[in-house]
């Protein structure tokens, strides 16, 4: 479970729908300031961290390749400020087919997010800038290339007033209640309608509410968000993670409801540790099986899901090699009314963790 202060850190996937891209230049800019800056009153040094990975995706027969580079910079300013960033660079090769011997190439640079954190106590986080929107967990949570265990994400992951996956204005985020026994997350969110090529945003609202059990290690919680531009439609979520205790077993579920279509994902992954530990070579092991069905309500709008039902069955096996090197590897069969067809992935990540410049020791 990820805290309020940094539970924006780590997010992206191939899923959602790409930024519009900018210049290199402009990200190496936005980078070299905050890593340049010397904070006379910093308590932490900044951190730079992300993923580099090289993925090959086989759908229907027709097989991409993605390499991709994901920095991420956070840099606290004194006890009480964070400024998080992260750039989304990737490419994509395709064959041309036929008798061309050839690839396409395309190629994606841009900004997942910027923002700036005040973190006044455990309850009460202000956010400002463009983040991540926390509707459901997928998008703050298990996105980024490093963290997700299947290279797809799910159908339902663009279900949201917006398709991008963020938005561009404040929001509030905390731990509102901690007992012994249970504790209640929330987060309210505003963002602004802008047609800037970076940040673009949809105007919309809408929160988060989680609730923890430590002892069960059990979360459940309830998102909500609605569209106020063009015509307002609202967005309904829910979420069940359980983590049982002395296990490696993770179950993850979500629930989506759009004006237009709705669907569920069940993700299930779990690593032994009978035969030596978690970092023994079959601990390493770790099989991973997802669940999705998406349905419509009507076909007037897409809202970023299959324009039919839609049903999908992924069964992945992953190995976790040391140093925070990951492959990745899975087989998936989706069924609807328009065909059936086969998607293959595999693919190795790595993590990276450093700070900007060595501390100042205390």
């Amino acid at each position: 479970m990820r805290s309020a202060t940094f539970g924006s850190m780590l997010d992206f996937s191939f899923a959602l729908t790409p930024r519009a891209s900018v210049p290199l230049r402009g990200i190496l800019l936005a980078f070299g300031i905050l890593a340049t800056v010397h904070y006379g009153s910093a308590q932490d040094t900044p951190l730079i961290s992300g993923g580099v990975g090289f993925f090959t995706d086989t759908n229907a027969g027709n097989t991409g390749y993605f390499p991709a580079f994901e920095p991420l910079l956070a840099a606290p300013i004194g006890q009480h400020i964070l400024v998080e960033s992260r750039a989304s660079l990737f490419e994509f090769f395709e064959p041309n087919g036929g008798n061309d011997p050839g690839y396409n190439h395309s190629h994606f640079i841009g900004l997942t997010y910027l923002q700036g954190d005040f973190i006044a106590s455990r309850h009460f986080t202000l956010v400002a800038g463009d983040y991540l929107i926390p509707f459901n967990t997928y998008n703050d949570r298990l996105s980024p290339i490093w963290i997700s265990n299947i290279q797809d994400g799910p159908l339902i992951a663009n279900l949201s007033f917006s398709s991008s996956g963020s938005g561009l204005g404040g929001m509030l985020r905390g731990n509102a209640i901690q007992r012994e026994k249970y504790s209640i997350d929330y987060s309210y969110y505003y963002s602004a309608r802008s047609a800037n090529t970076q940040f673009a945003a949809s105007r919309g609202n809408g929160g988060r509410a989680s609730l923890y059990l430590p002892e069960q290690r059990l979360e459940m919680g309830l998102s909500y968000n609605r569209l106020l531009q063009g015509t307002h439609e609202n967005f309904y979520g829910a979420h069940v993670w359980w983590e049982p205790k002395d296990t490696a077993f993770r179950l993850r579920s979500e629930f989506a409801r759009g004006h237009h279509a709705q669907g569920y994902w069940v993700e299930a992954d779990y690593r032994t540790k009978a035969f030596g530990g978690l970092d023994s070579v079959i601990g390493r092991i770790e099989p991973v099986f997802r669940m999705q069905q998406t349905f419509r309500r009507d076909t007037i709008v897409s809202d970023g899901l299959p324009l039919v039902n839609t049903q999908r069955a992924d069964f992945g096996l992953d190995y976790n090699l040391p140093h925070n090197t990951r492959i990745l590897t899975s087989y998936a069969r989706q069924f609807s009314s328009t065909g059936n067809h086969n998607v293959w992935e595999t693919g190795i990540v790595y993590r990276f963790l450093f700070p900007a410049w060595k501390g100042k020791q205390q």
